[in-house]
């Protein structure tokens, strides 16, 4: 396994979430993704997500929660989903290729929770992401998922023609991209070891998640929208934290990204008024560079973050993964309509 330390990125995972601000909503998210019978065989997905209110002396007033448990085939064909609550339409979604279009035909088959940008959704929009970071199980394994007649130098110098100039880190000239110039095989990224995201003395500061298998991957994300306090000047503020991890043979967990994005919609909750995104944890010396486009959210429409991000956010300038934080924001939308129907909502 080839161990590239000195290319590495920034390494300072957040240790703690924050407190829950009095008259809050808070969602968050998680996707694990094993394999419970071998590398080359079908991904378990445990999906996750929750809604939470919180009133003006700390205590919950409202809690919605979603899961999905699926199965996806090594080509990324889903195989198998349900969910709890029920969907019986997720049925209508088997064989779909979980990555490119698959946004599309979940858009076909449930518009209402698209339109209102529910938990499920919100599983569902993440779900190709979160399968393609999976990878990096396999990657640390030392294996792929490729045709069984194809060498595996083969599959990924295919894979690397086909990324390249995708993102930052992946850029022509970018260490991935070199190394494997000149090596012949990708770097593995070895990230820091994982605090513990959950606050200490708070049960609610996240849902409720099963333990992550070993040789596992898991996608959390947590997003804030916070009133006007005494403290903040602005009619609303948002926090946004996003980690990829992975736990090893040895029962360790460690960070494969991790941003936060933190800003100011305006009043009527319609466009982004600030923006502040910090790189935590990243793999390559490369990746940071794609904080920078942060400031193309300014004045962009909240409402329609998921799909002009994907349009527009494209190249060396940006990160697939921060991309997705980007689209997340859109949920601030479903959050300030929580707020907006509880009787402690703040008044603006």
């Amino acid at each position: 396994m080839l161990v590239l330390p000195e290319r590495a990125g920034p390494a300072d995972p957040m240790g703690s979430s924050p407190g829950r601000r009095d008259g809050s909503a808070r969602r968050t998210t998680n996707i694990d993704t094993s394999r419970p019978n071998g590398p080359q065989e079908n991904s378990v997905v445990d999906a996750r997500a929750r809604d939470l209110v919180t009133g003006p002396s700390g205590e919950a007033t409202y809690l919605c929660d979603q899961n999905i448990q699926a199965q996806i085939a090594p080509n990324r064909e889903l195989i198998a989903v349900e969910s709890d609550p029920p969907e019986p339409r997720l049925t209508q979604l088997l064989g779909s290729l979980v990555g490119p279009g698959f946004r599309a035909r979940m858009s076909g088959i449930l518009p209402d929770h698209v339109a209102r940008q529910s938990l499920l959704h919100a599983l569902l929009d993440d779900l190709p992401g979160a399968t393609l970071v999976s990878g990096y199980a396999l990657l640390r394994g030392g294996t792929t998922t490729r045709p069984a007649n194809e060498p595996a130098s083969r599959a990924y110098e295919r894979h690397v023609q086909a990324s390249a100039d995708m993102c930052a880190g992946w850029a022509t000239d970018a260490t991935i991209i070199v190394t494997f110039r000149q090596k012949g095989s990708s770097p593995v990224p070895m990230g820091p070891d994982a605090p513990l995201l959950e606050r200490e003395g708070d049960p609610l500061s996240w849902h409720s998640m099963a333990p992550l298998p070993r040789e596992a991957t898991r996608r959390r994300r947590r997003l804030d929208l916070i009133p006007r306090t005494a403290d903040r000047a602005r009619a609303w503020t948002f926090d946004s934290h996003f980690r990829d991890s992975y736990r090893d043979v040895e029962g360790t967990e460690s960070v494969v990204h991790e941003y936060v994005v933190e800003g100011s919609p305006d009043e009527a909750m319609h466009r982004i008024e600030e923006v502040r995104t910090e790189a935590r944890v990243l793999p390559w010396v490369e990746c940071p560079a794609a904080v920078g486009s942060s400031a193309r959210l300014v004045a962009k429409p909240i409402a329609e973050l998921r799909v002009q991000v994907r349009n527009e956010f494209v190249g060396t300038s940006t990160c697939t993964h921060l991309n997705d934080a980007f689209r997340f924001l859109s949920d601030l939308i479903p959050l300030h309509v929580l707020l907006a129907i509880q009787p402690t909502a703040p008044t603006q």
